[in-house]
Parts: structure tokens; sequence; C-alpha cells
């Protein structure tokens, strides 16, 4: 009996073994690229193709770093910086207070129409947003939004991304109505419900569309290539393809370099702000 719960265990730690061999393996697969993109980042811009086999630099160099931040025609690259952090901030907090208040309205509110308007919402889902890319470039044409951020803002102020409020309606959906009941006996409005009791308990939901939301803003090129004219107006996604000039020589290292730069809001967020995320789950599934 002894031998054979030794040789159960050997097969156990063996499968373990293997599995997480596999699990590393991949990961390192998946990170590669962008470790490569790093050290490519300190390489000197004319060795970074010619010595791509090589992780490593053989030189290293910090003059990608400093081409890259003076920017193009006197605008330095600091200046895109600040054009992404605006814009993925003023969207994202218009996307979480809208998303909010459309998922409390669908959980909690009765009214003709609901179940319709909560399928439409689900449909506007499940559209690619190349579907709606040429109707939506008309109409902000015709508002004269073109080269300026107000496509890139505005719409995000209406609940326009419906997964945040499908995620904002499950999480509401657990909250015990007893709750509601109560502040109505207190003289509470369906206003303040949402404001002192719905939005208190949310907050997991606020923060886990908050994060997401930011880092799909940050990281949108489709939309400001669409939209932005004005070079001194791009964000730092649009701003990183002026690097590559088909028509003459183009700076990689500056551009591996900046690019470097540009994910760490987005790595710094998931770093800091995880146990948000992790809390959110936690909570959804305590609920259910």
């Amino acid at each position: 009996m002894s031998s054979h719960s030794a040789s159960y265990k050997a097969q156990k730690k063996a499968k373990n073994l293997l599995y997480h061999l596999l699990v590393m393996l991949l990961g390192f697969v998946m990170v590669y690229p962008l470790v490569w993109m790093i050290m490519s980042s300190f390489k000197p811009t004319n060795t970074v193709f010619t010595t791509a086999g090589s992780l490593f630099p053989s030189v290293w160099t910090g003059e990608n770093y400093i081409n890259g931040l003076k920017g193009f025609g006197n605008v330095p690259f600091t200046k895109f910086f600040l054009n992404s952090f605006l814009i993925s901030t003023v969207a994202t907090a218009g996307t979480v207070v809208s998303s909010a208040v459309v998922a409390y309205a669908f959980s909690r509110l009765k009214y003709r129409g609901r179940g319709i308007l909560f399928a439409a919402m689900l449909v506007t889902m499940m559209l690619p947003a190349q579907v709606l890319m040429v109707p939506q470039y008309l109409w902000y044409n015709k508002l004269g939004w073109v080269n300026s951020y107000l496509p890139m803002i505005v719409p995000y102020f209406f609940a326009i991304q419906g997964f945040f409020v499908y995620l904002d309606v499950n999480f509401i959906n657990g909250i015990p109505r007893d709750l509601d009941e109560a502040a109505k006996i207190d003289g509470c409005s369906p206003y303040g419900i949402l404001l002192h009791i719905i939005t208190p308990l949310l907050t997991p939901a606020l923060i886990t569309s908050g994060i997401f939301s930011f880092i799909w803003r940050w990281d949108d090129f489709l939309s400001a290539l669409l939209y932005v004219r004005t070079s001194a107006m791009y964000p730092a996604s649009l701003a990183l393809k002026l690097f590559c000039d088909p028509g003459s020589s183009s700076d990689y290292g500056a551009m591996f370099a900046m690019s470097t730069l540009s994910i760490m809001p987005v790595l710094l967020i998931f770093i800091f702000l995880q146990k948000y995320l992790v809390d959110g789950i936690a909570t959804s599934g305590l609920k259910g």
C-alpha cells in the first residue's frame, strides 16, 4: 500500500512539474516580443534589426530615449503622453458614471420596454466597431467634431460600451433589494438610492470598469487616426507612427523607446490596482 502511495505521489509530482514547465514555456513565448522590444530600445538604432537574433544589446545606449522624448516639429513626446492621458481620463470618467446610471435603470427601475432596450444593448456588444466606423465619421463630420477630441470623449458619457453596463447590471442584481425598500421607507428617492446605497456597494465593479476603460482608451489607435489631423494633438498611440517614415530613414530605436514608456501607465495600473480586480471578482462570487 505504501509503495502504491509513493508511486502515486511521484506521478502527481511529475505531472505538476510538466504542467508548470509548459505554462512557463507558453508564458515566455507570449512575453518574448515585449521583452525584445524593451531590450531593443537600448540598442543603437542602426543595430536594432541587424542584431535581431540577440535579445540583449551588445552595446547599451540611452540615446533612443533622449531622441524619442524630443518629439517632432518642436513638440516633445511628453505632449503626446499628456494628450493620451487627457482623452483616457475624461472618457473613462464618462464611461464609469454613465454605465452605472444606465445599469441602475435596467436593474432596479420598472418601465415599459425595459427588456427590449436591454436586449438592444446586448446586440450592440456583438457589432464590430468597423461596421459603425463610416456612419459615425459622417455624423461627427456634420457636427464639426473632426480634428478634435470630442468624438473620442463625448460618446462615452452616454454609456456606449455595453460590456460595462452589463457588468454593472449583474453586480447590482446581486445587491439585496431589501436595502432599497429600507431606503424608501426613510424617504429616499431613486436618485438617493443610487447615490447613497447602490454606488458604495458597486465600487468594485466601478473600479474594474475604470481600469479596463482607461486601458482601452489609452491603446486606442484607430479613433485617433480617424478624427485627429493636427500632429500636435496626436495621442501617444498615434504619435508612435511618426517614427516610421517610408520616404526616408526610420528611427526604430526611438520608436521602441517611446513604446516602452507608453506601456508603463498600463503596467502600473495593473500592478497597483489588480487587488481591486480580485476584490471585485471575489465579491461577485460571494453575492452569487
